[in-house]
């Protein structure tokens, strides 16, 4: 019989067997909401006890790769919160269009919707051919996906009111190809795109960039661990650079809050 739920002593074994042995550090996460997706899995894959749960996390390399890509957040779509994709467009953009190259960093992609939204904006603005986009995220399987620009051709209709609201200027159809139940989305956009695992935890910053996005990634993380990745965004964002987040994220009581100056409700900082 299986054992209703895993206790929290039971989730720190497992936590510290997954930096141990696979390098991944999900210690600092928000407790309750990776023992909500912990447990959910256990209920899903119905093992008979924790010690058999363990046992295939530890062994079974298939096994291990699922429980990384089931506890990471890959909740996502194109042009999610259709105001920010707006607020990019109208008063990001311009100002990065005077440089003479543009590095972005979408840290925490997972499957890649937010990648090829910001990709669209820069083709329509003219900016698309002197940017670069480094899309990054833990879990290697979310970004195998992104890699190939096909996302379920059910979600296109969504995706479309998104994009309109967003301030798109063509047919949100012009993008992509049907193939089958999925749409492809035009090679071309991925031309500027450079996917690669990114642990924000325990790896440093790799590059200068004029605009960060991470959105709905730090909401998991507690609070140190966000100090730490803000920390990270800081010492990788060039000055004036632009900084984005999610929704119900926030640099206001952080240590580099006087760093930067919240340029709208967007969640949209700048760096000064």
């Amino acid at each position: 019989m299986q054992e209703s739920a895993i206790r929290d002593e039971e989730i720190e074994i497992l936590l510290n067997d997954l930096l141990e042995l696979y390098g991944y550090d999900f210690t600092n996460y928000s407790k309750a909401s990776i023992k909500r997706r912990i447990n959910r899995l256990y209920s899903l894959d119905k093992f008979p006890s924790f010690a058999e749960f363990r046992y295939h996390l530890r062994n079974d390399a298939p096994y291990s790769k699922r429980f990384v890509e089931q506890i990471t957040v890959n909740v996502t779509e194109m042009f999610r919160d259709p105001g920010f994709y707006k607020a990019l467009r109208e008063q990001v953009f311009p100002h990065l269009g005077t440089y003479p190259f543009i590095r972005i960093w979408l840290a925490g992609c997972s499957t890649g919707e937010e990648a090829y939204s910001v990709a669209i904006v820069l083709k329509e603005l003219n900016l698309f051919d002197k940017s670069l986009l480094y899309a990054t995220d833990i879990n290697p399987e979310v970004l195998e996906k992104a890699e190939k620009g096909m996302f379920p051709l059910s979600q296109m209709k969504q995706y479309s009111e998104n994009y309109i609201l967003s301030g798109g200027k063509h047919e949100f159809s012009s993008y992509y190809s049907a193939n089958y139940n999925l749409a492809k989305f035009d090679e071309s956009l991925r031309s500027k795109m450079i996917f690669s695992t990114h642990n924000l935890v325990s790896d440093h910053s790799f590059n200068q960039f004029q605009l960060i996005l991470c959105r709905n990634v730090l909401i998991y993380f507690d609070k140190d661990l966000q100090a730490k990745v803000f920390n990270l965004f800081d010492q990788s964002l060039e000055n004036l650079g632009f900084l984005a987040l999610g929704t119900k994220e926030t640099l206001r009581f952080s240590s580099i809050a006087s760093n930067f100056r919240q340029l709208n409700s967007e969640k949209i900082w700048r760096k000064v």
